[in-house]
């Protein structure tokens, strides 16, 4: 069994693939994914390709602002947090909804989950996108729980 994949993308082209294949992986069971990364390195890019993927007809945009985007339009449905202007207390205030995200048949990212006090819950897929050499960016991908162990195999295909 693995649980780790990586994949440097050269291009948004590679990129868009890589959102395809893990679209196509979550599409069936959904997912809760927690995401890491710098500023612009490309979170927010990656959940709005995966949100194509799985065919959500509105616009996707960073919910840096308003904390969660819902999109009903897709195969399964896609909920986007973004955790970072949220302070410790301001967290605890959705930590509920969190857990309450992490059930079901949906499609859930959280951007900034470092700031979640903790609060992940146990099956998930966690991301980390980095800036590499030449605009290129790494991708890491490490779950826990068997239905997202499944995930990360079928990114080796």
């Amino acid at each position: 069994m693995n649980n780790k994949y990586e994949k440097i993308c050269h291009s948004i082209t590679e990129t868009k693939e890589l959102a395809k294949k893990f679209a196509k992986l979550i599409e069936q069971k959904g997912c809760f994914v927690s995401l890491y990364g710098e500023i612009g390195a490309g979170k927010t890019a990656f959940v709005k390709l995966v949100a194509e993927a799985l065919g959500v007809t509105e616009k996707v945009t960073s919910p840096s602002f308003v904390i969660l985007n819902e999109y009903h339009t897709a195969k399964i449905p896609v909920y986007h947090f973004d955790l970072y202007r949220l302070e410790n207390e301001g967290v605890k205030t959705i930590l509920d909804e969190l857990r309450e995200y992490s059930e079901g048949h949906q499609a859930t990212f959280v951007e900034w989950a470092e700031f979640s006090q903790n609060e992940i819950p146990f099956d998930h897929v966690k991301i980390n996108v980095k800036y590499n050499e030449d605009e290129a960016r790494k991708y890491s991908f490490e779950a826990t729980g068997c239905d997202n162990i499944t995930v990360i195999e079928g990114l080796y295909q």
